[in-house]
């Protein structure tokens, strides 16, 4: 598997590709992992004892926040990446996760291996590079590349509906797509547990804070929620782009009233998500993600705490049709006032057992990634440990 997240670094494909990697392993396979360093704040875990799961770590280019974001930091893991592969036993098969530049370097080792490889498509990058303006003859590219990427693979892993359509579009056979869904760990993130022994009322965001995320909108909103609430806060956990911003916007806006702990384990981040009010979530609309259903949205849920989610589109139709929480639209009064009514709801357990159930059975991290570990070993037609 060669990804440039990795647990103990908290995000999306940090879980996800964890987990994939487990399951791989339950199926009885030895699995390998190339992927980064951590930042310094993050703690490295260890691997199981019985070392079936390998992870290999190399350092990589990052930003001020920590961030690998940006071409140069990309390129800065993926051409040892293929060093890395190139110099290892060819395995049976690899798994990428994007970048597509990543998935380069993943098709160009299997040319030479003569193995097969899954990617995992957890968006379009070609579309979200668009959508954030980036120069056409970039955009245009980057899609011939991920094109490239996408119709070499065995199998895509796709993350919803709205994934696959672009992806068969990009010229993918559709029976060379699976829709595994997306979701958390519910073994982590769950209603029982620890949670923070604070006195003021708090709102939680987890994960990455980025332009198409656009959480400003609860910072702007929370100036709003203090007029009548004036204990109100928020805790920001995680990094991103936009982290930067977002500090001087609070300093600005809401003085003393947002914290920002950094990047926290996951058992960290279900800790805050329990004790929160809500959780908040957004999407910045018309920048090419309204079809996304973001995992903070589960991460929340299967903690049994509901969500303010800023935004429309999928994520909205989510919310509001599982009755998961509030979903006002990218509006910054709408979102001050649903705030204030999570402030306002009584502590419900039936309510937050309900939410976790749902959780657990519509998005659970570890059914979607079973599901996708045993399509890639059926699309590979390799289904049998080697050795065994």
């Amino acid at each position: 598997m060669v990804t440039r997240l990795f647990t103990p670094e908290v995000g999306a494909a940090a879980f996800r590709q964890r987990v994939l990697a487990d399951s791989f392993h339950d199926l009885g396979w030895d699995v390998e992992v190339l992927t980064t360093t951590p930042p310094a704040a993050v703690e490295t875990a260890q691997p199981p004892a019985d070392g079936a799961l390998r992870i290999s770590r190399w350092p990589a280019l990052r930003d001020e926040n920590g961030n690998i974001r940006g071409y140069l930091q990309y390129l800065s893991f993926d051409v040892p990446a293929l060093v890395r592969l190139l110099v290892r036993r060819p395995p049976a098969l690899v798994v990428a996760e994007p970048p597509p530049t990543t998935g380069v370097v993943v098709r160009l080792a299997a040319l030479v291996q003569r193995r097969p490889y899954a990617y995992y498509a957890a968006d379009v990058w070609s579309d979200g590079a668009a959508s954030m303006g980036a120069p056409a003859p970039l955009v245009k590219a980057l899609r011939v590349v991920e094109s490239w990427v996408l119709r070499g693979a065995a199998l895509v892993l796709s993350v919803s509906e709205g994934v696959t359509e672009r992806v068969v579009g990009m010229g993918v056979p559709p029976e060379r797509v699976v829709v595994v869904g997306n979701g958390i760990d519910t073994r982590v993130f769950r209603p029982s547990g620890s949670r923070p022994e604070e006195a003021a009322p708090y709102f939680a965001y987890t994960g990455t804070m980025s332009e198409w995320q656009g959480a400003d909108v609860f910072v702007r909103a929370l100036a709003i929620v203090r007029q009548t609430r004036p204990d109100a806060r928020i805790v920001f956990l995680g990094q991103g782009s936009e982290l930067s911003r977002l500090k001087a916007l609070a300093a600005a806006e809401v003085p003393g009233a947002v914290d920002f702990p950094g990047i926290v384990p996951p058992e960290d981040a279900a800790h805050w998500l329990r004790g929160a009010a809500a959780a908040l979530v957004s999407i910045k609309p018309g920048l090419g993600y309204d079809f996304a259903k973001p995992t903070k949205i589960y991460a929340a849920t299967g903690c049994g705490t509901p969500v303010v989610f800023a935004g429309r589109g999928a994520g909205q139709e989510l919310v509001l049709a599982e009755r998961l929480g509030w979903a006002p639209g990218y509006d910054v009064q709408g979102v001050a006032e649903a705030m204030t009514e999570a402030l306002a709801a009584p502590s419900d357990e039936g309510e937050r057992t309900r939410l976790a159930t749902w959780t657990e059975d519509n998005a659970s991290l570890v059914a979607a990634a079973r599901k996708a570990a045993e399509a890639v070993l059926r699309a590979a037609r390799v289904v049998t440990p080697t050795g065994s």
